[in-house]
């Protein structure tokens, strides 16, 4: 079984492919995404120094007391902005919690904007001073890389490239600042239960600490290791949607550590790219034939949908 699991690892993208030979880049990476619904993306470009300041940050909140912490649990956003403590996010049809905390960053808008109603104002812990520098440059890296992705995706379906910058311009795009504690036991909570994404494609930072693993096609559990340094890179159930499932959102989950990882922590920093709340996701035509016919012929708005979801989740 090792073996095979080991033949089937993610090939690692290189973003340098992206300025070299875009249009191999754009086949890679669609060919992963296909395959697994998940891709690896090496020579990212994110400036580690950067990435590593937020995440010394985020573990500094982290390691604040619970009613310090408590204090940014905001009511009425559904966990969509600040503080989300343990025991409350559940995966969809999951009996036990998840064990992780975490922490959400959105776009900020100005006053009138009409998107406000679905994407409430950040807060800002004090008590790390240069939180809200370090975590709105991850963010700001992070859509600014899945803008990249997503051109690709567009040239891998046939579209232009620049088919989903409207899309996704002003999205409700939402950074996660995630901590697993350590884990001395097997279940039956484990770190993140067996799920998919809700959004359009997912950016992750922190995946080198074992635990991530994809249920591939023959049902078999396949761990994504990527080198140092890498995004791991997902569809999520929008894009599947958008897709008419040519680009699967793939069931993934962190389980908990083996015996001699029991008392180390799990942090990640997951983008959650998201679709402008007013855009309608309707099966893309270049994705329908009488091989494929149209699975999704509802459509739906992406507010709806997010929603929707929210809620089988326990969030809302």
């Amino acid at each position: 079984m090792t073996e095979t699991l080991a033949a089937r690892a993610i090939a690692p993208v290189s973003f340098r492919l992206y300025g070299e030979d875009f249009a191999a880049f754009s086949e890679a990476l669609g060919a992963s995404f296909a395959r697994y619904g998940f891709a690896v993306i090496s020579d990212h470009g994110l400036d580690q120094a950067h990435i590593d300041a937020a995440l010394a940050d985020a573990k500094a909140f982290f390691a604040l007391p619970e009613a310090v912490k408590r204090r940014y649990k905001i009511e009425g956003v559904f966990g969509q902005r600040g503080y989300t403590p343990f025991g409350v996010e559940t995966a969809k049809g999951a009996e036990h919690f998840d064990l992780k905390e975490f922490w959400h960053v959105g776009r900020d808008l100005p006053p009138d904007h009409p998107h406000r109603a679905s994407m409430p104002d950040n807060v800002w812990p004090g008590e790390v001073p240069r939180f809200r520098a370090h975590e709105t440059w991850l963010y700001n890296a992070l859509e600014y890389l899945g803008d990249k992705v997503l051109s690709a995706v567009a040239r891998y379906l046939g579209l232009a490239t620049d088919w989903f910058a409207p899309t996704t311009h002003l999205g409700n795009s939402v950074l996660r600042l995630l901590h697993y504690p350590p884990a001395p036991f097997d279940g039956p909570n484990v770190r993140a239960a067996a799920h998919e994404d809700i959004n359009t494609v997912t950016l992750l930072l922190g995946a080198e600490e074992a635990g991530l693993e994809l249920l591939d096609r023959d049902g078999a559990w396949l761990p994504v290791n990527p080198p140092p340094g890498s995004v791991v890179c997902n569809i999520g159930d929008m894009l599947q949607r958008l897709t008419n499932d040519v680009l699967p959102s793939t069931t993934h989950r962190v389980v908990n550590p083996p015996p001699d990882r029991r008392g180390v922590a799990r942090y990640s920093t997951p983008f959650f790219l998201h679709f402008a709340p007013d855009f309608v996701i309707e099966t893309l035509p270049e994705c329908v034939s009488p091989e494929r016919p149209n699975r999704y012929p509802t459509p739906i708005t992406a507010d709806a949908y997010l929603e929707e979801r929210l809620r089988e989740i326990g969030l809302k």
